[in-house]
């Protein structure tokens, strides 16, 4: 097949979350099983053009718009290790900043006009390329103008016609909502300001658009997919998921092996592997020591590596910290964010010390000598859309601690108390007093019964989760698209 793949960031040119990481990983997969891969993402100017062999190959592309035609160049360099091509949209007035999407904690105030840019520029490309996808994977909001474009403005160019679309979510808590007065720079006009298309509450919402319009939707975990056409996690858009249900698919993402293996692992004092565990013990001493905490081999440490967000519900996890600390127990904890999150968590080694440590900011090397030296990994999220750390957690034999949601919920195994089954322990309630038992719960397996913990350990450092099987997935999910748009469409 040949698929383009659309998207705001990339790993490992620029990211900011997960999704770079999905479409770098995705694309070096797919290009790998012999599909036409060609990836386009914004020049930022936070991407360093030294370290990466990038070449202009478009000096100068139009791109219409709703106030007149805009001007870009185009660069081009490979993702590493494939021949899978990227291309740089460059545009200096939109993209040339060193934040992506806001600055100071505010959304840029054009970013309706940024990504509308971005959304056509990706449709202009195909037609400068002379090269006709056979389905075009747009990721988030930035990109879902894009299924709209090619139902409306290109649903006639030779080059696009049959092209299908794939709206991808991985967050749906971020829509790109705007002022309705916005619409005007999508070219798209005032005909498709209603409930079919862009209108949401007498606003607009890209994500929304893209939902309705994409030949098939997907979302980054089969809980999720569930989750997301339910009030309590469909941000409003339930109703509009529900009504694109029989196109919707939730597709696990896979880890990055390549970067978190403990057998492999150069940023870990030592390394380590199921059939070699004793390194982790170094890990987890020479962990106590970059915290400062007491160098106590027979406690259990219990790692927190997050963003200090109202998503992962560190708030409640606040209220549970007293009752956690009144256990034989250690608590790390890496991570950015709220404000009042780097107080609060900043200052818990004083109030407990030689119990927690905590590092504010984010840290590579931290980040892998918690999952390296821990015992457990603590996941409170109020809604994850898949996850990432707990997948690491689990090769390095730290079992997870979290809450049964999303992607959460797909990838970790319940302990099982009377067989020893599992590799993880779930909660359901998003309180303190269950984050609190269900850490007490971790807590009495590690002392207690050290058998079924160690079973646990192993089974999780042998579990894997590949891109391999994510991208076969995509595979169906693209000629399930683009047998839909061609007119081959079969519900069975």
């Amino acid at each position: 097949m040949k698929i383009l793949q659309c998207a705001s960031e990339v790993n490992p040119f620029v990211k900011t979350g997960g999704l770079a990481d999905v479409v770098g990983a995705l694309s070096f997969e797919l290009s790998r099983r012999g599909h036409d891969v060609r990836i386009v993402l914004p020049l930022h100017g936070s991407i360093d053009r030294h370290k990466w062999p990038i070449r202009r190959v478009i000096d100068s592309m139009g791109v219409p718009l709703g106030y007149g035609e805009k001007w870009c160049s185009v660069y081009e360099t490979t993702l590493p290790q494939s021949s899978a091509p990227v291309f740089l949209i460059e545009h200096d007035q939109y993209f040339g900043r060193s934040a992506l999407y806001q600055w100071d904690g505010e959304d840029y105030d054009d970013n309706a006009e940024r990504f509308a840019f971005f959304s056509r520029a990706c449709c202009q490309l195909v037609k400068a390329l002379h090269w006709s996808p056979d389905v075009i994977h747009a990721h988030d909001w930035q990109t879902a103008l894009i299924p709209v474009y090619l139902k409306s403005w290109e649903a006639d160019h030779p080059r696009l016609w049959s092209t299908a679309s794939v709206q991808s979510i991985h967050n749906l808590g971020y829509q790109g909502v705007f002022p309705k007065d916005q619409i005007l720079h999508s070219q798209l006009g005032w005909e498709h300001f209603h409930t079919g298309s862009l209108e949401f509450y007498d606003q607009i919402n890209y994500l929304k658009a893209g939902i309705l319009f994409a030949d098939k939707v997907s979302t980054v975990s089969p809980t999720y997919a569930h989750e997301i056409q339910t009030p309590e996690h469909g941000w409003a858009l339930d109703g509009v998921l529900r009504s694109r249900s029989p196109d919707l698919v939730g597709i696990l993402n896979g880890c990055e092996y390549g970067e978190w293996d403990p057998s492999r692992d150069s940023r870990i004092p030592v390394q380590f592997d199921v059939d070699q565990p004793s390194g982790k013990k170094i890990c987890k001493e020479e962990l106590q020591r970059s915290f400062g905490l007491p160098i106590r081999p027979d406690v259990p440490i219990v790692g927190l590596v997050t963003r200090l967000a109202y998503q992962k519900g560190i708030d409640i996890l606040a209220s549970a910290i007293p009752s956690m600390m009144s256990m034989d127990m250690q608590l790390v904890v890496l991570g950015a964010g709220e404000v009042w999150a780097h107080f609060y968590y900043g200052g818990l080694p004083s109030s407990y010390p030689g119990k927690i440590g905590s590092y504010i900011g984010y840290d590579d090397v931290r980040a892998h000598l918690i999952m390296a030296g821990s015992d457990f990994l603590l996941v409170p999220s109020r809604y994850e859309p898949c996850g990432l750390t707990q997948l690491q957690s689990l090769r390095y034999g730290t079992l997870p601690i979290v809450r049964s949601t999303g992607g959460l919920n797909d990838t970790v195994d319940q302990y099982d108390e009377s067989t020893g089954g599992g590799d993880g322990f779930r909660f359901h309630d998003l309180s303190p007093r269950a984050i609190a038992d269900t850490v007490g719960w971790g807590v009495s397996t590690y002392f207690d019964r050290p058998h079924h913990f160690a079973a646990m350990r192993d089974r999780a450092m042998r579990k894997r989760f590949l891109w391999s099987t994510g991208a076969e997935q995509y595979e169906h999910l693209f000629r399930w698209a683009i047998e839909r748009k061609r007119g081959h469409y079969s519900p069975e």
